[in-house]
Parts: structure tokens; C-alpha cells; sequence
């Protein structure tokens, strides 16, 4: 079954389409990789989500913009479709369909809340393809917080017989897949660890005035000097001790913490790229007390990671890769690559074997690293039949 997945994540600087196709009885494996393409977001684009995820945009505008983000994210979300078939040279109408994760403008799982927009009405009718969509809801209807999701493709392609692990994606925000060797599905742990890239893109694009959209390969961090003071400030943080299941997003770790730090900073007189390696510093280390902390904890004794695999945008980030195996010297830390899965195309390809199980009417995600009462099929389908 060949599958499109798009993903357009926390950063909101563009979409991830990956055509999949999986096998057609509910297994994982064997799948194939057939293409993956990236399809950033103009700057200015990308602002719009921001400041609406952030409230920014004035109550008589709110809904007007809301409404005009969905269908424009819409049609983005079909042009990357269109894209990614025609990199593999397969006709749309060869392609089973599309599964979209959208856009998280808002994420509140203690309102039982979540909303994501990039309408699949428009994806369906712009590339003729049946479009699952809105996973979250379901898995928040069930009493989860609808959030990680990704856990259910780290088990299926990630856990090991002979190793513990951990996947870490490393997105706008952290999550964390604890894959205990030889588990099972309920033996899986997973949850929202709290920034990775969130926190250090929105400081560096105010400290560049907009010049940049994120400390690319850890050039501003690998310059700078952590500073003890604020990364104390940081890791006094009331979600990083929460036991799991846990989620969280732009509306904690946003614009406004950015701004207030970033403000801050200036007037202190501080250099820039202290700040960056600090807000880098608070991740590594974020991972590092969940790992040795909050881990044990939930499985009730000792929690060794043999391997940490990584994905997400921080995965390039050499600085964090240095960070992370400086809080883990006893794990091997790689890429998802040296699994068998694509780091760059991992969160696409996740929501195409969600979207595919969604078709075959079988759960697509793990209610323990959740929170759900129970195992549902998550997603939203639109069928893709064009009328006359």
C-alpha cells in the first residue's frame, strides 16, 4: 500500500512528504522508502502560524485568520503530495493515499483540547487522494493527551530484541520513546521531554532580526559559553518533573519565552551566542534528567539506554549531539539512519504507517504513552473520489 505522509511540525518552516509503501496485511516490515521531499515555508508564512499559535493576531481577526491558515496550509500540504509522487515519477492516482498530520496551532490536553489545521477537504480535492487527517482528536477523545503519536513507528521500526533504547526526536519539541529490549508495545514508555528547537530558532531569528531561522549546524551555540545562572533558571521547570504521559508545544515553549529571554539578555549586556549554547545546553540536559530520572521511575528499576537513536532538525546540530553524549556516556547516540530509517524522512514516513493502519481500520498509536482509555484508530478520512 503506498502511502504519502506529511509532516509540518512545531518549527512551522515547512512540510515533509514521504511516499511509503507498506505492506498491505497490518505488518511494518518490510516497507520502502520511495521518495522524500521537503517543501519550506517562506519566512513570512511561517511567521502567520506563529503569531496565531502564539494569540498574537487581534480577537477581531482571530477567526479570520484561522480559517484562511487552514485552507492555505491545505493546499500547501497537496502541492508537497503532488511533489513528492512526482520525485518517485508515480501518477497521484496511483498512490493510496495521504496522511496529513497538519498544523498544531493549539495544544491544551488539560482542556482535553487539540487543534490542527491544513484542511484535508482541500488536500483531497486539489490531488484526488482519499486524505486521513486530525489523529490527535481521536487519541484526546479517548482521554490521551494526543500527543507523542510517533511512538507507535518507533516501536514498530526502531526497538531491538538485544538492546534497550531510546528514539529521540528532536523537532521544535523534544519526545522521548523509551524502547526496553525485547518489549512489547505495552512495555513502550514515551512522552514530551519539553524544547529542542522550539526555544533556540525563535531566539536566534529575534537576535538576527529575522536574518535567521535557526542556528544552522550549531555555528552560534559552538561559539557560545553555557551559562550556569540561567540553565539552573531553566531546569527549574515544574513539566521537565512531571511523570509522563505528558505533551506540550509552542503555547509553554513559544515565541513569548523567546522574547522575554531574548529581552532579558540584551539588556544584561550578555553575548548572543551564550544564550543560544545555553538554550541548547537546556535540552541536552532536559533528555538527560528524563533519561536518568524520570525513566527509572516509571519502570519501576534500572533503565539503561545501550543506544540513543536521534531524529529531527537537532540531529543536525552537532552541538547537541555533543551534549546529548556527554548526559549519556554510556550509550551509543547515532542517528535513526543507523536503524534502518531515514532520520530527515522518520515523522512523515510515521504519520503514512498511521494513515495506512487507519485505512485497514487497526489501531495506529499506544494508549500507554498517551494516556488513552484504550487502542483506537485514530484519523479523520476524506475520500478522494472526484465527483462528475
Amino acid at each position: 500500500m503506498r502511502v504519502i505522509g506529511l509532516m509540518s511540525g512545531t518549527s512551522a518552516d515547512g512540510v515533509d512528504a514521504a511516499l511509503v509503501e507498506w505492506p498491505d496485511d497490518g505488518a511494518a516490515r518490510p516497507f520502502r522508502l520511495i521518495a522524500f521531499e521537503e517543501t519550506p515555508f517562506e519566512l513570512a508564512f511561517q511567521q502567520r502560524i506563529h503569531r496565531l499559535a502564539a494569540a498574537r493576531v487581534p480577537g477581531a481577526e482571530a477567526l479570520e485568520e484561522l480559517a484562511s491558515l487552514d485552507v492555505l496550509l491545505g493546499e500547501r500540504f497537496a502541492g508537497a503530495a503532488a511533489a513528492v509522487a512526482k520525485a518517485a515519477g508515480i501518477p497521484l492516482a496511483e498512490i493510496d493515499a495521504i496522511a496529513s498530520h497538519g498544523q498544531t496551532v493549539a495544544h491544551h490536553p488539560e482542556r482535553h483540547a487539540t487543534l490542527q489545521i491544513g484542511d484535508p477537504s482541500v488536500i483531497a480535492e486539489r490531488t484526488g487522494c482519499t486524505t486521513v487527517a486530525d489523529f490527535r482528536a481521536r487519541d484526546v477523545a479517548a482521554g490521551g493527551e494526543g500527543a507523542p503519536l510517533a511512538p507507535f513507528f518507533h516501536y514498530e521500526l526502531l526497538s531491538s530484541p538485544d538492546e534497550s533504547r531510546v528514539a529521540l526526536n528532536l523537532g521544535g519539541i523534544a519526545n522521548l520513546t523509551w524502547l526496553p529490549r525485547g518489549g512489547g508495545p505495552d512495555d513502550v514508555i514515551a512522552f514530551d521531554v519539553g524544547p529542542a528547537n522550539a526555544l533556540v530558532d525563535a531566539a536566534v531569528q529575534l537576535l538576527s532580526a529575522g536574518r535567521e531561522r535557526m542556528d544552522r549546524d550549531g555555528a552560534r551555540a559552538g561559539r557560545g559559553t553555557v551559562q550556569a545562572d540561567l540553565l539552573e533558571r531553566l531546569l527549574d521547570d515544574d513539566f521537565l518533573r512531571r511523570l509522563p504521559p505528558k505533551s506540550t508545544g509552542r503555547e509553554r515553549y513559544g515565541m513569548r519565552e523567546a522574547e522575554a529571554l531574548v529581552k532579558e539578555w540584551s539588556e544584561q549586556g550578555r553575548p548572543e551566542d551564550d544564550l543560544i549554547a545555553t538554550l541548547v545546553a537546556f535540552t541536552t540536559e532536559s533528555v538527560g534528567l528524563a533519561c536518568h530520572e524520570l525513566l527509572p521511575r516509571l519502570v519501576d528499576g534500572e533503565a539503561s539506554v545501550h543506544r540513543l537513536l536521534v531524529g529531527g532538525g537537532g540531529a543536525m546540530n552537532p552541538i547537541m549531539l555533543e551534549g546529548l553524549r556527554g548526559v549519556l556516556p554510556s550509550a551509543v547516540v547515532e542517528p535513526f539512519d543507523a536503524a534502518g530509517v531515514p532520520m530527515a524522512a522518520a515523522e512523515a514516513m510515521a504519520f503514512s504507517l498511521m494513515g495506512r493502519n487507519a485505512l485497514l481500520g487497526i489501531p495506529n498509536h499506544l494508549p500507554r504513552c498517551t494516556g488513552a482509555r484504550r487502542a483506537a484508530v485514530l484519523g479523520e478520512i476524506v475520500s478522494g473520489q472526484r465527483s462528475g
